[in-house]
This record gives structure tokens, C-alpha cells and sequence, in this order.
């Protein structure tokens, strides 16, 4: 699906104002732009990531590039990951390349931790990806890391269990409560979905969605407005659903989810683009059973939030930024690449990929089948179109996350949380607060 004008106005203000902001704090420029190989040997690259399918894709480039070879290693997702990137910077052990989700960049830019990719990938960024998801990747005047994929939030949902119990497929969130009043109603034992433990990257989607900005600036300051209206609004939503037991508490992001998931407890998931790939997998028996739609809407006007979102980074320190630059321009543009990643049997990919041609392969490549012949790809396109323009990610995210992890689930509790150590990260920091 083509960039649309209404996508690209996701650029207008997803981090080109606000996020100049951090022109004064990143460290350094470019690190050393030394591809070695001097010695006719090949340019060995270490690769981190998390995402499904960098392994069969770092594969794919060493079989077909004799200059550089990828060492791959997979580390963990989430704040997890982004923490042992962190203490490997500071170790002097890095890798090369590592893949980190968009929500962090500002602050691990700002930090000194990644090399200025506008020498080496500036021009690939300005010409092969979308405005708007430039935004996500240019800060404060320079490059700091390359687009994979976008990620807006859809509703999957249970074609069997919704007309067994005469549900409506929902369009609102009105429409959502009543579906899950009726399914559980007809069935004690299943739930609209999971929704326990807290997951700070969904909330911030649905906020989003909402309306909510939860960073901007006034001037040279920084505004955090975490526990704002929309997101309160959002919030009591989910922990009602919870309290009156229309949805599970199990945990997301663990077997009981999976489980719950499998054997038809819940009647929807509320994933992104990238969740299609983790049916075939996880829920190999419910094939033909899912389906997928837009996600349901506080006005009825088609609208979404992003959920994640990956891009490549080049680690602080690294001595390959020529070849790391090569490796990421074929990882991100080039269709082979695409095959590669779709090729893995355990996780296949269903990243919607930021670069036009990427998303082009993936859509003819990708198994449809699981979803009874509906195109993945074109339904994750139709999203991506409405995501809510004017999201901007702050310079302290990763340790707003780390403060909603703690908030136990309680998703109002999870708002004040961020919203206290946001301010405290952001004076900590020696960067103004708009109070």
C-alpha cells in the first residue's frame, strides 16, 4: 500500500519540532567510517536483535554478499533488550547493528549511546522511506537510525465465537463492550481478550489513537502530559473491562496468554501489523478460525496508534559504520531481504515494511491461508493509513516504561506513574520541564 497524504501528515509534528530539542544533548558524530577488509578478509558484523526473522535474513546476506558477513544474535524485546544494548555501550562491547524500537530513540540518542548515521544513511532514509516515518528516525537534524516497518494497531478477532453468540464484529469501543458483555454472557469461560499485567507499548498506542500526546515542547522545554484526558479516558475503559471480568487478567507476553489465546478463551487480540506472523505458530489449530479488522474507534472515524515499531541502529563505538550502513540498506530495501525474513518456519514476519518496494514483496510472499485468504498486507496498509497524526516519543520514554511496568497492571495507576517519574526523568536529565 502507497504512502497517502493522510499518512504522511503523521510527519507534522511525530518529532521534527519537539525532537530538535535533542540537537544540543546527542553525543558525537559519526564514529569511525573505516569498513575494513584492508586485509582482503571479509568484514565480520555483530547483529542484535529480537525481531522475527533477522536470523534467516542475516543468512540470506551472508550467502549472498562476500564482503561482509553478519554475526546474528538474538537478545531480548522490550526494555530487556534495550538494557543490555545500554551496558553493552558502556562495556566498549557493542555490536555493530542492532534493531531498536522507535520509542526509544530519542532518549538512547540523546544519551551518546548511537553513531550518527547521516553520513552514511541519510540520503537512504530521505529517499527510499516515507515522510512519515522519517520523522521517527531524524532527530535533531540528523540521522539516527533507518525505518523497517510501521506498526499500527487492528483488531483480531474469532469469526466462530462471534456469530455463535450473535456478536457484532465492533467498530466503536461501545460496540466492543457490548460484544464482550454478550460472548461472556453465552460463555463464562471466554473473555474479549487479554489484558493483564500492563503493557506500556499498547497503552501508549491506544492513547494515541485517542488523541493523546503524551510529549511536546513549549520553546527549548519539554512537556509530559502521560496521565492527560484521552489517555485517562483510555485507561478506565481497559480497567473496567477488567474489574467487571469482561476481560482475562492473565498477563500478556506469556504462556497463560498463549494458552487462553489457543483454546478459545478470548474472542479478540489486540495486536499490530507485525502480530499476524504469531498465529500460524501459536495457534496453529484455530486456522481459519481468526480474522482481521480495523480497530474499533471512540467516534466511529477510522483511526489508529502505533505499537511498536523497529528501525536499525548503529551502537556507539562501532568500527564498521560503512559496512553496517550496507548491511542496513539491503536488510531494510531490498526484496530479497523480504523473502528471507518471511522464509522462517517458526516466526514468519508480517512486519509492514516502511519501504514501498519491501511492502510489495511481503504482500505477494507472505501465507494468507491462516486467515482464510484474507490479504494481511492490504488490511495493515488500510491501517496505516489512519494512524493519528501528531505523536511525538520523549527523551525519558524508557524510564517512563519502566515506571508503568511497575504500576502492577492497574492502568490508571500506570498513567500517574508515568507521568511523576516523566517530569523527575526529564529535570534528572538537565533538560527544561513546561510544568
Amino acid at each position: 500500500m502507497p504512502c497517502t497524504a493522510r499518512t504522511s501528515r503523521l510527519a507534522l509534528a511525530a518529532s521534527a519540532a519537539s525532537l530538535a530539542l535533542l540537537a544540543t544533548a546527542c553525543g558525537g558524530g559519526s564514529g569511525s567510517d573505516a569498513s575494513g577488509g584492508g586485509d582482503g578478509k571479509p568484514v565480520t558484523l555483530t547483529f542484535w536483535s529480537a525481531t522475527a526473522g533477522a536470523k534467516e535474513t542475516a543468512e540470506a546476506f551472508n550467502k549472498t554478499h562476500t564482503d561482509i558477513k553478519v554475526k546474528f544474535s538474538m537478545v531480548p524485546a522490550g526494555p530487556e533488550g534495550v538494557t543490555k544494548l545500554s551496558n553493552a555501550v558502556k562495556g566498549g562491547n557493542a555490536p555493530d547493528v542492532a534493531t531498536m524500537d522507535y520509542s526509544a530513540l530519542p532518549e538512547y540518542a540523546s544519551e551518546g549511546n548511537l553513531e550518527n548515521l547521516t553520513p552514511t544513511s541519510g540520503e537512504l532514509v530521505k529517499k527510499e522511506f516515507p515522510e512519515a516515518v522519517q520523522s521517527l528516525v531524524n532527530l535533531g537534524g540528523s540521522t539516527w537510525a533507518v525505518p523497517f516497518d510501521v506498526t499500527p494497531i487492528q483488531l483480531f478477532y474469532r469469526k466462530d465465537l462471534f456469530e455463535k453468540h450473535g456478536a457484532k464484529v465492533p467498530t466503536t469501543w461501545a460496540e466492543y463492550r457490548t460484544a464482550a458483555e454478550k460472548i461472556h454472557q453465552g460463555d463464562p469461560d471466554v473473555t474479549i481478550t487479554n489484558f493483564g499485567g500492563g503493557d506500556p507499548a499498547l497503552l501508549s498506542g491506544l492513547a494515541w489513537q485517542a488523541g493523546a500526546r503524551w510529549y511536546g515542547t513549549n520553546g527549548d522545554a519539554w512537556k509530559v502530559d502521560i496521565d492527560d484526558p484521552a489517555s485517562r479516558k483510555v485507561a478506565a475503559y481497559w480497567d473496567g473491562l477488567l474489574a467487571d471480568g469482561l476481560a482475562s487478567r492473565t498477563p500478556l507476553w506469556g504462556e497463560g496468554e498463549n494458552k487462553e489465546r489457543a483454546t478459545g478463551k478470548v474472542a479478540t487480540i489486540i495486536g499490530a501489523a507485525w502480530s499476524a506472523g504469531n498465529f500460524p505458530v501459536s495457534y496453529p489449530d484455530a486456522k481459519g478460525k481468526w480474522a482481521i479488522a480495523p480497530l474499533p474507534t471512540w467516534d466511529g472515524k477510522a483511526s489508529t496508534g502505533m505499537y511498536g515499531g523497529t528501525s536499525y541502529i548503529v551502537p556507539k563505538g562501532s568500527k564498521q559504520t560503512k559496512a553496517a550502513a550496507e548491511f542496513i540498506k539491503w536488510v531494510t530495501t531490498d526484496p530479497e531481504a523480504m523473502t528471507a525474513r518471511l522464509s522462517s518456519l517458526k516466526t514468519p514476519s508480517s512486519a509492514l515494511p516502511a519501504n514501498e518496494g519491501m511492502r510489495a514483496v511481503a504482500a505477494k510472499k507472505f501465507d494468507g491461508s491462516y486467515f482464510a485468504g484474507q490479504d494481511v498486507y492490504a488490511v495493515a496498509g488500510e491501517a496505516a493509513d489512519t494512524i493519528v497524526p501528531g505523536w511525538t516519543w520523549g527523551p525519558v520514554q524508557q524510564q517512563v516504561t519502566s515506571a508503568q511496568l511497575a504500576a502492577g497492571g492497574d492502568h490508571t495507576k500506570m498513567l500517574t506513574s508515568g507521568q511523576a517519574k516523566g517530569e523527575t526523568a526529564v529535570t534528572d536529565r538537565g533538560l527544561k520541564l513546561d510544568k
